[in-house]
Parts: structure tokens; C-alpha cells; sequence
């Protein structure tokens, strides 16, 4: 009668750890679209505040989660930088008139001047 009570506490605990289902491993997004290979960071417009004290507004051009454009004011003036595909994925938008470029990264954004690659403003960040 003793033996019975661990024999069948075994046969319960084996049976129910045949009935539990084993955990279910959700995949981040990550945050490529599928549409064109490139990273789609959900980003906001608005006012961002780079270092150096340098501030510039950006909004947005968002058609089916993918960011196609970016309006830019900086130092008085408005630009519109288009969507370039880049080799990394990440968000590139260009002013081929100006030679602007800006660059978004998740955790912050760069603006370069296009024709010789020199930083205009770093580290910018929604303010």
C-alpha cells in the first residue's frame, strides 16, 4: 500500500507533464518591412533637439507603415528629403537639391550633408 501512493503520484506527475504544452516563442518584429527590405522604425514627428544646442523639426510621410518622406525645417528653411534605399536598410531620406541627408537610427537621428558626409547635427532625439 505504500509502495502504491508514490507509484501513483509518479504515474499523475507523468501524465500531466505529457499534457502541458511547451512555451510558445513569439519573434520579435524586426522591424523590416517585407514590402521593400528596408528598416521601418515607428518614429515620431515633432521638434527634436540635437546636440550642440542645434533643434530642427521633421514630420513625417507615413502610406501603409512605411515612411516614404520627411519634411525637414532647419535653420530657417524647409526641405523635403525622399526615401533612398540604403544598402544597411536603415532610413535614409535625401534633398537632392540641398545635398541633405537624414538618417534614422531606433534611438536617435543624424543629418549629413550628402556631398562630402559631414555631420550637420548629431545625436537628435524627439524633444
Amino acid at each position: 500500500m505504500i509502495r502504491a501512493i508514490p507509484i501513483s503520484l509518479a504515474v499523475t506527475f507523468l501524465v500531466s507533464a505529457c499534457a502541458v504544452q511547451p512555451p510558445v516563442v513569439v519573434e520579435p518584429d524586426s522591424g523590416i518591412s517585407s514590402q521593400t527590405g528596408q528598416f521601418e522604425f515607428a518614429l515620431p514627428s515633432g521638434d527634436y533637439r540635437c546636440e550642440q544646442g542645434i533643434r530642427l523639426a521633421l514630420r513625417r510621410e507615413v502610406q501603409g507603415k512605411i515612411n516614404h518622406r520627411v519634411q525637414l525645417d532647419w535653420k530657417g528653411r524647409h526641405y523635403q528629403l525622399e526615401r533612398d534605399p540604403s544598402y544597411s536598410g536603415l532610413p535614409r531620406f535625401e534633398d537632392v537639391a540641398s545635398g541633405l541627408v537624414w538618417i534614422d537610427l531606433p534611438w536617435k537621428g543624424l543629418l549629413l550633408d550628402g556631398r562630402t558626409q559631414t555631420p550637420l547635427a548629431n545625436e537628435c532625439r524627439a524633444a
